[in-house]
Formats: structure tokens, sequence, C-alpha cells
């Protein structure tokens, strides 16, 4: 298995932990455990962790490993591409994950402006991959 594709999986194996995690924490809001205010700041974070940082990355790092080649001397396309695509994508959730809480809690320029680089990290990270893949998802030859 590449490189690139196990930190896509293992990083997504991380975020499910998480995402279990905070559906915990989550579930727990009734009985008191957890503040009022922090319920509709952990909520995007529970979204975004499941969908972007455990289905998005495994999604990805399988695609990278399973999809035929591109040349053989490139079998996977240009890493840079690919590794600038996984940072962009994790270090965009890991601002959201922080950045959302902060910015539902106590609104700031500061915590807007994390969630919004969040956002345009994750669009990034997005694009870089599909340009990363593109070329890739081809059909057998004589299709």
């Amino acid at each position: 298995m590449p490189t690139l594709s196990r930190w896509f999986i293992k990083s997504g194996l991380v975020y499910f932990v998480l995402t279990m995690i905070l559906a915990v924490f989550l579930k727990l809001h009734p009985t008191g455990w957890l503040p009022t205010s922090f319920i509709p700041a952990l909520t995007p974070v529970f979204y975004h962790t499941l969908t972007v940082g455990w289905i998005t990355q495994i999604i990805f790092g399988v695609s990278i490993w399973m999809f035929p080649r591109y040349t053989r001397e490139q079998p996977r396309g240009k890493k840079q591409v690919g590794w600038a695509s996984f940072w962009s994508l994790n270090i965009g959730l890991l601002l959201r994950v922080l950045g959302e809480p902060l910015q539902t809690v106590s609104p700031s320029t500061v915590t807007g402006a994390m969630v919004v680089a969040s956002a345009v990290l994750q669009w990034l990270g997005g694009v870089l991959y599909v340009i990363h893949i593109w070329q890739r998802v081809k059909g057998k030859a004589g299709e």
C-alpha cells in the first residue's frame, strides 16, 4: 500500500474515533455533563469529522491505492499533488475542529478567520485530490 494511502486511511481512522467520542459527548448533554453552549458548537464538528475526516479520507486513501496506474514511471501520479491534498484537507479540518466551537461560543475575527481558512483549505484539498486522481480514472483499452 502506498505511503500516501496509508496516511489518508490512518487519519480517517483517527477521525472515526474522534467522531465516536464526539457522539458520546453529544448524547451525554441531556445528563448535564456539557454546558448548553457547547452543543451547537460541537454538532458541526461532529459532522465534519464524520464526513471529511472519516469517510472522505478513507475514500481518498483507497482510491489512490486501487485506481489504475498513471504511468509505469509514476504509477500514482505526481506525489507532491497528493501530499498537498492530504495536508490541505487535514490542516483545514483541524482548523474547523478548533475554530468552529470557538466561533460559536465566543465569536471573534480570529476564530471567524479560522473557519474561513478551514473551508478554503478543505476545498483546496478536494480540488488537489481531483487533479491528482483525474487521469487515473480511465476505461480498459478499446472501450
